[in-house]
């Protein structure tokens, strides 16, 4: 195929997905808005004064980042496992697949609309996060670069996730069972630094961790992990994860019968 059929290839399926999305917003980005405020409200204006100062900042700000990181998880990760999963339900998936549309063209076009999704998402996020607190930003490229791999890794992941899924009930066993509790031990809430020597190694296993903390370093120039460790963990994740899911639609992994 010429770049020009590579193109529109691509075009057609990101323009479908993000059409999908921008016309279901009050599914989109409304729930969002409320599960984030209800946040900001209990633990940072209910909670956060009690607390007080987390590592030098007031409560509210420190958990600013981390609710930011996990509504872009949420939203990048929920779109493509649906989306995808929704195409394979309805067969429509089997119209993709017997083109000759080349397998890192349908995985762009899945993942770089639903990573656009949840960064759509975490900058709303932020917005309402002005109702609340002073935002100050300490490194704009950070933020951004932050942003767009954990969405992208996470759209990645949401598709291994909807390829190897046989039912609706199989989409939500992972985020559920294993990104939820992640997420809530990844820092969001505290610094790692509270925790005992030994849970503290533990944490370390929890790429989340490295996640939030290198989004907060963007925003508050704080982190409890080394920034190379943490930009290293997510750069090989999401190649990894993006290899794999390359990898399954050309085998027809989980897509073929």
């Amino acid at each position: 195929m010429s770049f020009s059929e590579l193109f529109n290839s691509f075009y057609t399926i990101f323009y479908k997905e993000v059409a999908r999305y921008l016309r279901l917003w009050k599914q989109t980005f409304v729930p969002p808005i409320i599960t984030m405020s209800l946040y900001y409200v209990i633990f940072g204006n209910l909670i956060g004064p009690r607390i007080g100062e987390m590592d030098g900042y007031d409560y509210m700000s420190f958990i600013v980042p981390g609710l930011v990181m996990l509504s872009v998880i949420t939203g990048s990760y929920g779109n493509v496992v649906s989306s995808f999963y929704g195409n394979k339900f309805q067969r429509s998936l089997e119209e993709i697949l017997v083109s000759p549309t080349p397998s890192f063209i349908i995985f762009l076009g899945f993942c770089v609309s639903s990573a656009i999704r949840g960064i759509l998402v975490g900058i709303i996020v932020i917005l309402v996060s002005l109702f609340f607190t002073e935002l100050k930003i300490h490194s704009l490229g950070a933020v951004v670069l932050v942003a767009c791999l954990t969405s992208f890794m996470f759209s990645a992941m949401g598709m291994i996730n909807a390829i190897y899924a046989n039912s609706f009930d199989d989409i939500t066993i992972i985020p559920n069972f294993v990104l939820t509790p992640l997420t809530y031990l990844g820092g969001i809430f505290y610094s790692i630094k509270l925790l005992p020597e030994f849970w503290q190694d533990v944490s370390l296993l929890n790429p989340m961790l490295y996640i939030v903390n290198a989004f907060r370093y963007g925003m508050l120039g704080k982190s409890d992990i080394p920034l190379l460790h943490a930009y290293s963990i997510i750069i090989i994740f999401t190649i990894v994860l993006s290899a794999a899911c390359i990898y399954m639609l050309d085998r027809g992994i989980g897509t073929r019968s």
